[in-house]
């Protein structure tokens, strides 16, 4: 009977033990769970958080995401490129989005198992546009004026025709790292990572040199003259015929052009010549007509805009500015250049003689045809009366 109840005693421990070790192994899996179930294909948490909004209202805590994504140099093979997958959790708080406490399946909402839906495309930019695809309701749910602009620029229209070149949000706006507003001087390092050409040329500008070298707040950096959601298609007849205006923005602003001694005349003196009368015209009555005459860009340049006194391309020297008018005036001479009086009034200062030209001409004509006009009534008066003289 004794042997009988060791033996039965044994055996209750051991289950004993048994239980025991089972109840701790489960408890550390439980413990692991949260990271290690997405290795198991099972659907990833799901608990709520009140400070990570998500569009389907289940916060993935993002510690979860970050126990793969976490990991230092997690490279993807894209056909011939490769994508880091790695997050820097560190730069991701300090980030708009972090201190924001945005959940990472805010953004990406249709990531809700393991393995991840299939982005693997043949090249780079056709992952990413696979990608934008998925998350751009995100952008327009916390962004919708942005996105609402965005729909009517040039970027979004290209990608609506199927060129996956044009830029898309993540382009410009790092979602993991984007501290804010870039500031002026950032902006043309933004578009220069596709329009390295154009960035280049800016940057040796008379604006892009005051910008960067200076920190010269008043001239204009990408953004002031193309807007930056909704971008206008600068190849299209209304930007052309648009462009003495936007750059009057700037340059009729006496708060700005006093501190630099630049005429803030320059868009009422090139309405006034015969180049920006034709412009003005076809603006108002024929909009969607392309004009053959000159606008600011066609002599100052476009990004590439040089101070006026530069030794190669300035106009300020005769020789410059001939180089211009020879573009639509192949037969112009050296004297030509000579009736264009630089975007200023005539003054005894500056163009003495065109100035005293006309005020002796706003005397002159006044006084003929103030002339002529007494001549006309005292003949007419005469005739009167001696037509009633005869008649008596």
């Amino acid at each position: 009977m004794r042997r009988l109840f060791k033996s039965n005693g044994r055996a209750r421990l051991r289950l004993l033990l048994w239980s025991v070790g089972l109840a701790l192994l489960a408890a550390a899996f439980a413990s692991l769970a949260r990271p290690f179930d997405v290795a198991l294909g099972m659907p990833l948490a799901a608990s709520v958080s009140a400070a990570s909004p998500s569009p389907t209202g289940n916060a993935i805590p993002n510690d979860q995401c970050l126990f793969c994504h976490g990991e230092a140099d997690k490279i993807m093979n894209v056909g011939d490129a490769q994508v880091l997958l790695t997050i820097n959790e560190a730069a991701f708080n300090q980030s708009v989005h972090g201190q924001e406490e945005v959940s990472c399946d805010t953004c990406h909402a249709d990531i809700t198992t393991f393995p991840h839906p299939d982005y693997a495309k043949t090249g780079l930019r056709e992952f990413n546009f696979a990608l934008y695809q998925a998350t751009q309701n995100a952008c327009k749910n916390c962004h919708e004026e942005e996105a609402k602009n965005a729909m009517t620029g040039v970027h979004e229209m290209t990608l609506g025709e199927g060129n996956h070149n044009a830029a898309m949000c993540a382009d410009c706006h790092n979602p993991h790292y984007n501290e804010g507003a870039a500031e002026r001087a950032e902006v043309a390092d933004v578009c220069a990572r596709c329009h390295s050409d154009i960035a280049a040329m800016y940057k040796e500008s008379v604006h892009g040199e005051a910008l960067l070298s200076e920190a010269n707040q008043d001239v204009p950096n990408c953004i002031v003259c193309h807007g930056n959601h909704n971008i206008g298609d600068p190849r299209t007849v209304e930007f052309r015929n648009n462009i003495p205006l936007l750059c009057a923005k700037c340059h009729t602003d006496a708060s700005i052009m006093d501190k630099y001694e630049i005429s803030t005349n320059v868009l009422d003196t090139y309405v006034a010549d015969y180049h920006g009368t034709t412009v003005t015209l076809f603006e108002q009555n024929s909009p969607d007509l392309p004009t053959n005459k000159p606008v600011c860009v066609d002599c100052h340049g476009t990004h590439n805009i040089s101070k006026t006194d530069n030794p190669q391309t300035g106009i300020a020297l005769k020789e410059n500015l001939l180089g211009k008018c020879q573009r639509c005036h192949p037969a112009a001479t050296a004297n030509f250049p000579d009736a264009w009086m630089s975007h200023y009034d005539a003054s005894p200062e500056k163009h003495p003689l065109v100035y005293y030209v006309n005020l002796f001409y706003q005397f002159f004509i006044p006084a003929v045809l103030g002339g002529m006009a007494v001549f006309v009534v005292t003949d007419f008066i005469r005739r009167l009366i001696n037509r009633m003289k005869g008649g008596h």
